[in-house]
């Protein structure tokens, strides 16, 4: 799965060409510089982008060789490596299985990594702390957000060196946001509420949320939490960029609607 993520990209110069007039009717072509470059995958030789000459090349490979070995010495685990637009971005999701916040009868937390990288300028390599539900099989994720820093694509501004320190950060702070969940699970949920979850929701999943919510009967703000992460989860597309960001929003707007 992570292989996929981790195509050879290169860069190759913008030129443009001036066709001037020779003495007689003959011309000539020359080639100018640009202030830019084109980030190219080796393996197909598709265009990902074109950038200035500013832009600094942090490849997808870079960043797992800074990231593996610290992600695997806290014994994480990869969940999801997932790559958008013919590889314009990519995003990777690991927990960290031995780090457990109990959060109700059964209901386990695990730390969340996720890191992201763009080779279209469109992300900076950005590094998220949030966190997975342990009761489901496959991992729901339910967009706690836990720290997170940016490491700009320029030349006079990237360095990664710092990457362990952010991990061990997001693990302790982990621990310090397990009021949050408790609250979910404790405060009883109001009627409005669930209405303002369902237009949060894409109007393609508008019948089927409410199937659902009538199928599970959310009595708390935990309990509605747990049919959003499944539908994110389970019935919307992975690949689509816009899954991402409805999970991004879930996990806050659920714990503003609690203390509401």
């Amino acid at each position: 799965m992570i292989n996929e993520t981790l195509f050879p990209v290169k860069e190759i110069p913008a030129y443009y060409e001036i066709m001037t007039k020779n003495k007689g009717n003959g011309s000539s072509c020359r080639e100018m510089e640009t202030p830019y470059k084109f980030i190219v995958r080796e393996d197909n030789n598709k265009v990902l982008s074109c950038m200035t000459n500013d832009y600094k090349l942090v490849s997808n490979k870079e960043i797992i060789d800074v990231a593996a070995p610290i992600l695997k010495k806290h014994k994480a685990e990869l969940k999801e490596a997932v790559t958008f637009a013919d590889g314009q971005k990519t995003i990777w999701k690991w927990i960290i299985p031995d780090v457990k916040i109990k959060v109700g009868e059964g209901d386990l937390l695990n730390p969340e990594i996720i890191i992201k990288n763009s080779y279209d300028g469109s992300l900076q390599v950005h590094i998220l702390g949030g966190a997975f539900r342990l009761v489901c099989s496959n991992g729901l994720i339910i967009g706690v957000k836990m720290g997170s820093e940016n490491f700009k694509h320029n030349k006079n501004n990237i360095n990664l060196d710092n990457l362990d320190k952010k991990i061990y950060n997001t693990i302790e702070n982990t621990h310090k946001m397990s009021h949050k969940f408790e609250l979910l699970s404790d405060t009883k949920l109001k009627e409005n509420h669930t209405l303002k979850l369902i237009e949060l929701f894409p109007t393609q999943m508008s019948e089927y949320l409410v199937d659902y919510l009538v199928a599970q009967k959310p009595k708390t703000y935990w309990d509605l939490l747990n049919v959003a992460t499944y539908l994110t989860s389970h019935k919307m597309k992975r690949s689509y960029q816009s899954t991402h960001k409805l999970e991004s929003l879930l996990f806050n707007n659920v714990v503003k609607w609690a203390k509401a």
